[in-house]
């Protein structure tokens, strides 16, 4: 108030000064006559009328007004004051020059003091104790002053700095609570990006710019979000990584479809950012869960008891080795271990990802598996990073405990362990989270992978059977037992016939041993009715198949020299029909060794006439299809004179011992020739048999 009063005086004393001056002037010019005439208009205006008029009182007494209001911070008020002056004259509010000096210099004199009420509203603004209803409060003073997007960008950047503090308190928490700590980011980042989002409505409308510029902000704190939840996550091949992980995808994915009722769909933003570091973990984790599982030696004791894996793989167990049975729990236990981390939404968002490194994981294992078994895989040449299992399936029992494993794992242990993540039951559907359940797409991947891992498991079926016939098939030197020899004139010990005609010995031989294996299998696979008709239907299927493909075989026959006659192809004819009639008798589906069986006996057929043997002396289909019959019945009650088990080891070698019959298996298989013979055999493009629907 002394200030004020100091400042009228003063005012008055300039006031009677000029007033004073003027006088003295006019008188002086008054008497002396002598008004300069060169003088300017202006000038002489300024000489006529040099006391200022009640406009520009008001003009100074305004501006005096608004120092007075910026200097006690009564910012409020100078925004009103700013306003009615600025509805009194508005060229105040125009952008062109003002029409004098005097009107322009008012002019800048108030937008200096404009301004310098919009730097205090910033500067309110920017203090970090500012609450929320303060901000709203400046930044609404803002828009009152035309600096809506200045306002708008004040706005984003409190969000911003105060998610920026939270984050500081949060940080050191990360390594404490690994799990935790995505959640919490996620909860803090998105629940930001809500309340700013709905103070931008509030305040700003529903303008698009601004709208725009919420959405832009709003992806850069994603990108941060993301970049700070990989950067503070444990390492990416640990378990509690894949758990981490996890927990980012389902926190974060379930704030962002919440967001979508506020207008902002940034979920393919998150999951397109997200998805390099799930990725990321789950190709360490499926690395390490490889490495787990074929390091055998050092083995968890407690995962190794787990009852849901035990009790089905402990069937297979043998007495001198249990190492297959520990390697196929192990197996599992990863597996199930990896899974236990997933959340929903990563199985609906990555899940097709995940099941294909699971087939990849359960085909390394399989390969595994088959380098367990004897003779040469296919891939035994590809030796640089095979992993192997130390032990080693010689007897025909261990090598059917080794499928049963694999087919138990196959069929049963993994497609269920994968079901209880894929498909929860029980498990309460929260608001928004209708997204979940599963689709018609998941349904579809699991489909396809479960047709992936009955793939594998039939490759690792397909060695198994291929190494068991060529032991079967050739002698130790490399000979073949079944050749197109047996079937010449001039064999007497093949092809001498009487009332009771019988298969040659080598199918005999072949009857004994799939009875022989059957009786094996039924005790190892037991409760595995399915696989053993599997398994034995194959290689009755593979006996056939690489009849027809052997092309030594057929060579005896195209030899103009060879000498064939009728009762050559009338025995080969019948040989087909009793391995025909073996799968019947066993209840295997027979359908596609039928369709094989046929098409080796037309070829023989067409090759006889083609040396002058007329096919039409052969005897009808019922012939021999009873005679097979008849045979099957006399070998199973020993009934004919020759034995199988009487056969001379020069053509066949069976075993008495069922256990040790496979011991020299690996040195009873053929050359490499006879064996790339037999795999040029085209099983790929034979049709599998339908095993869902086996012939009676």
């Amino acid at each position: 108030m002394e200030l004020r009063k100091h400042i009228s005086a003063q005012g008055i004393l300039v006031q009677d000064l000029m007033t004073g001056v003027c006088r003295q002037l006019e008188e002086l010019s008054v008497a002396n006559g002598n008004i300069d005439e060169s003088l300017s208009d202006p000038q002489k205006i300024e000489l006529e009328d040099p006391l200022p008029n009640e406009i520009d009182k008001c003009k100074m007494i305004f501006l005096e007004k608004i120092d007075v209001l910026l200097a006690e911070h009564k910012v409020e008020e100078a925004i009103e004051v700013l306003d009615a002056e600025e509805r009194n004259f508005p060229e105040l509010r125009s952008s062109g020059e003002a029409s004098s000096a005097q009107a322009s210099s008012f002019k800048s004199d108030f937008l200096k003091r404009k301004a310098m009420v919009e730097d205090q509203l910033v500067k309110i603004t920017e203090q970090p104790s500012i609450g929320i209803l303060e901000l709203k409060k400046a930044l609404t003073d803002l828009i009152k002053l035309g600096k809506g997007p200045l306002a708008h960008q004040l706005l984003l950047k409190y969000y911003a700095s105060r998610l920026q503090r939270s984050f500081e308190v949060y940080l050191p928490s990360s390594s404490v609570c690994p799990e935790v700590f995505p959640a919490t980011i996620s909860k803090l980042v998105f629940s930001t990006v809500s309340l700013t989002t709905k103070d931008s409505g509030l305040i700003f409308g529903d303008n698009p710019v601004y709208s725009n510029r919420v959405v832009q902000w709003a992806e850069w704190e994603i990108e941060y979000f993301v970049r700070l939840v990989k950067e503070n996550a444990p390492p990416s091949e640990t378990i509690s990584a894949m758990r981490a992980a996890s927990i980012s995808v389902e926190a974060s994915v379930n704030y962002c479809s919440l967001l979508e009722s506020q207008g902002l769909k940034l979920s393919r933003l998150l999951l397109l950012l997200l998805r390099p570091y799930i990725e990321e973990v789950l190709e360490l984790n499926f690395r390490r869960a490889r490495k787990m599982v074929f390091n055998l030696e050092d083995i968890d004791e407690s995962l190794l008891l787990s009852p849901h894996f035990m009790s089905p793989l402990s069937l297979f167990a043998t007495s001198s080795d249990s190492m297959l049975v520990d390697s196929g729990s192990r197996f599992m236990h990863i597996v199930e271990e990896i899974l236990e981390q997933l959340t929903p939404l990563v199985v609906l968002h990555f899940g097709g990802n995940i099941l294909t490194r699971i087939s990849q994981l359960f085909d390394k294992y399989l390969d595994a598996l088959n380098r367990a078994l004897p003779g040469p895989s296919d891939d035994d040449n590809l030796t640089e990073l095979k992993e192997t299992i130390p032990f080693r399936a010689e007897t025909d029992s261990e090598q059917l405990s080794l499928l049963g494993v694999a087919f138990t794992i196959m069929d049963e242990l993994l497609p269920n362990t994968v079901s209880k993540v894929w498909n929860p039951k029980n498990e309460s559907k929260e608001v928004g989270n209708e997204n979940i359940a599963p689709n018609a797409s998941t349904t579809t991947e699991l489909k396809d992978w479960k047709r992936h891992l009955q793939h594998s498991f039939d490759k690792l079926r397909d060695h198994f059977c291929r190494q068991y016939v060529l032991s079967f098939i050739y002698s130790r030197e490399g000979k073949t037992r079944l050749n197109g020899q047996i079937y010449l004139s001039g064999n007497e010990e093949y092809t001498q016939w009487d009332s009771d005609p019988l298969p040659s010995l080598p199918f005999q031989a072949l009857f004994a041993k799939l009875q022989q294996l059957a009786t094996v299998a039924g005790d190892v696979l037991l409760g595995k009715e399915k696989l053993q008709k599997i398994l034995l239907a194959r290689l009755t299927e593979t006996v056939v198949m690489w009849l027809s493909a052997e092309q030594e075989f057929w060579a005896v026959f195209e030899d103009e020299s060879s000498p064939i006659q009728p009762l050559g192809l009338q025995q080969l004819i019948l040989d087909m029909h009793f391995t025909v009639e073996i799968a019947r008798f066993a209840g295997y589906p027979s359908r596609h060794v039928h369709q094989i069986a046929s098409a080796i006996i037309a070829r023989a057929i067409r090759t006889f006439s083609t040396r002058g043997i007329d096919p039409s002396a052969l005897p009808e289909d019922e012939w021999f299809v009873e005679t097979a019959k008849s045979a099957i019945n006399k070998l199973l009650l020993g009934g004919s004179g020759s034995d199988a088990s009487d056969i001379d080891e020069e053509h066949i070698i069976l075993n008495d011992d069922v256990d040790s019959d496979s011991a020299d298996t690996a040195s009873s298989l053929s050359t490499v020739e006879s064996y790339e013979s037999f795999a040029s055999a085209s099983m790929g493009e034979l049709e599998s048999p339908n095993f869902t629907d086996p012939e009676a």
